[in-house]
């Protein structure tokens, strides 16, 4: 697909407030869905429309639900708001964009150094996070689910070479979250923006460096033709979870059929979405390495260290946040992740390390 197709824009409408009454003709609900992508970008987009689709088959089409895209309704970092305020019954999104409501929400999305796309959802189901991420969007009139995972993602897309530390300081660089307050610990100017700002920003040189998802989508957006370092690992996200966020009032006036529909639906697109990225993102950067000269470089070693005693940092001070709520959600992701740290050391860690080993296998 053509990158113009995804940075169109379109006007937006005003926010209005109050819960909207659902549409309902012959026992038929609409409900709208708006998301913080461009319709069908490769990734996030399409896995939006297979939700809006899933819950329409699910309900046996009694609860049909209408996508609107970024832009279309309402602009892509708006969406938060407006299924709080009843603009729209639900949103396609990531928790990942939502740190100024509260840090807290920013761990049900991604962590630096933190949990891989399973154990994300082995903490949400598992070890009492699906509790905590429910309690915490109640505060905003929202019922919280995951429904997918881009998997890892990358560092970024650099237009030069980072050869030490000292490289990063002053750095213009594009990311969101938790990463963008590692990075700000070491002097980067972290700078929030979409994929498709992020284009221009490099294109223009008003940043020098962005990190988006992966090949798939980033391919997509064209950062390949203005960036051709592509740096990994993605050590501000080893995985990045999926959101869709319903309005609260809406989901308790459903009855418990639908209400199961749109849980299912959601529950039910977690492993589907998580497993495309992954194989689309490497079929991708195969095609960026052979046909686009994308350079594929590992961050030094120093340089992760200092990434990872930054996380250190910014993770020490959210078990020091004000909010009783906060400290309870760190708490509870702290002891997840190191209960499944251990495990994986001999588990798929030593699983991947073994396979990496030069022997002959399949020919």
């Amino acid at each position: 697909m053509k990158r113009r197709q995804f940075l169109k824009t379109a006007g937006v409408a005003g926010v209005a407030t109050g819960l909207a009454a659902p549409a309902i003709a012959q026992d038929k609900i609409t409900w709208k869905m708006v998301t913080a992508w461009p319709k069908n970008l490769p990734g996030p987009g399409v896995a939006a429309q297979m939700l809006a689709d899933r819950i329409t088959a699910l309900s046996g089409g009694r609860l049909e639900v209408k996508l609107y895209a970024a832009g279309e309704l309402v602009p892509g970092n708006g969406v938060f708001d407006a299924v709080s305020e009843g603009t729209a019954e639900l949103y396609h999104a990531v928790p990942a964009y939502w740190g100024s409501k509260s840090r807290g929400i920013l761990l049900f999305g991604s962590q630096p150094f933190g949990l891989r796309a399973d154990e994300q959802l082995g903490w949400l189901i598992h070890g009492g996070g699906q509790a905590l991420y429910d309690e915490m969007y109640g505060r905003f009139g929202l019922k919280p689910f995951l429904c997918g995972n881009s998997g890892p993602q990358w560092q970024g897309w650099f237009r030069n070479e980072i050869n030490s530390v000292d490289d990063l300081k002053g750095l213009r660089f594009r990311t969101t979250g938790l990463a963008s307050e590692m990075c700000a610990k070491l002097g980067m100017a972290v700078q929030a923006m979409g994929g498709g700002d992020m284009f221009q920003g490099l294109q223009s040189g008003t940043i020098d460096a962005g990190e988006f998802i992966g090949p798939w989508t980033d391919s997509a957006l064209g950062f390949y033709q203005v960036a051709k370092n592509y740096y990994w690992p993605g050590v501000g996200e080893p995985s990045s979870a999926e959101e869709c966020a319903v309005n609260k009032a809406a989901y308790d006036a459903l009855p418990e059929d639908l209400q199961q529909a749109v849980t299912y639906a959601c529950e039910s697109l977690y492993n589907p979405v998580w497993t495309e990225y992954t194989t689309k993102h490497a079929a991708a950067l195969k095609q960026l390495v052979a046909e686009q000269g994308v350079q594929v470089k590992q961050l030094p070693e120093d340089v992760i260290v200092a990434m990872g005693n930054a996380a250190g940092e910014v993770i020490a001070e959210l078990r020091e946040d004000d909010d009783e709520l906060v400290k309870r959600i760190v708490e509870s992701f702290l002891e997840y992740r190191a209960g499944i740290a251990d495990y994986m050391v001999y588990a798929d860690n030593g699983q991947m390390n073994a396979r990496a080993l030069d022997y002959k296998y399949g020919g």
